[in-house]
């Protein structure tokens, strides 16, 4: 059997060819082919652009994958396809729902949140203790801070999020990152009570420990969201919200499906292979630091050690920033 590695966490287990080719007679991603095209739900691929991926063999998985809007990475030897949404961001700055242990997005729906992307492989974990103390400090006027830790193992997090009241998640399939085209930590979103962002991706901080290095002060951060939460100033126009919006390429999203088949090949023990899929999503994205810093531990490397310090000096070389800053607002 083969291993399909969809856009949600799940896996899907398919009896292809060997040309990754599925029966044309058998349910395939979640949709049915019927006369007029494959369909699911209320959403139908029409034959005749379905015909682009069919043949008298069968129906080609990737082609199928990428007419229904996903991207796709393959590992024809080790029979798996891991897929990425082309388009992850809804339109009209509408935030990305998710769900995670156990807790969604839409549960604080009439109330500001504050979305902190972090990691334990980042020295931003050092921040968590502040971002609770805002949390406790603005939540009696309406501020929720949701903190997202971006390890793939949540076992390497869940020290780090102890006697955190503020709901504490781990994006363990690197699902809420990919929504919110999250490339390096610390990240930020706010979202208003609407459910809409009101600050695009943000690289913040709560405290000042490594100000020398990423030139970030804290305290105007703080104030910031104390002026949003209270006064509603949000300091942004909808113009420079959409400006600021980092919305991702379809190569980004590719480099994300690399890196979700190195995750899987890693945790299957298949360590050469994960590293060549890591490899690919750095040619594909070479700016994404998540991917490029938050997977070497997968294949043995420390994420504190000469590997990325190097990934730094390769950056600035190349005129690529490592933290990006709103200059607004």
């Amino acid at each position: 059997m083969d291993h399909v590695l969809l856009t949600d966490g799940r896996e899907e287990r398919l009896d292809l060819d060997a040309d990754l080719r599925a029966p044309l007679s058998a349910p395939l991603l979640g949709w049915v082919r019927k006369p007029h095209g494959w369909c699911r739900d209320d959403a139908c691929v029409p034959a005749a652009a379905a015909r682009a991926a069919e043949d008298d063999r069968g129906v080609d998985v990737v082609a199928f994958a990428e007419l229904t809007g996903k991207v796709a990475a393959v590992d024809r030897d080790e029979r798996v396809i891991a897929l990425a949404d082309a388009a992850p961001m809804p339109p009209g700055g509408r935030a990305p729902d998710f769900t995670l242990d156990g807790r969604s997005l839409s549960e604080f729906r009439g109330r500001k949140v504050a979305l902190v992307f972090w990691a334990s492989w980042c020295g931003c974990r050092y921040d968590l203790p502040a971002w609770e103390e805002r949390h406790r400090a603005l939540e009696p006027s309406g501020l929720t801070v949701v903190s997202v830790a971006c390890d793939r193992d949540p076992a390497q997090a869940r020290p780090w999020q102890s006697d955190l009241t503020h709901p504490a998640l781990v994006d363990a399939d690197g699902i809420v990152a990919e929504r919110y085209n999250v490339i390096n930590v610390p990240t930020v979103v706010w979202i208003d009570e609407e459910g809409r962002i009101a600050r695009p991706q943000d690289t913040q901080t709560a405290t000042d420990l490594f100000r020398s290095m990423n030139g970030i002060d804290s305290e105007a951060s703080l104030a910031a969201l104390r002026r949003w939460v209270a006064e509603g100033d949000r300091g942004l126009t909808d113009a420079q919200i959409e400006e600021n919006l980092r919305v991702p390429t379809r190569e980004e999203q590719r480099a994300r499906a690399h890196a979700r088949l190195a995750v899987w090949l890693a945790r299957e023990g298949r360590a050469d292979a994960a590293a060549r899929h890591l490899a690919r999503a750095a040619e594909l994205a070479p700016h994404d630091v998540a991917i490029r810093r938050g997977l070497m531990p997968l294949v043995g490397t420390d994420p504190f050690g000469d590997a990325y310090f190097a990934l730094r000096e390769e950056l600035r070389a190349r005129g690529i920033p490592v933290y990006r800053p709103l200059n607004v607002g």
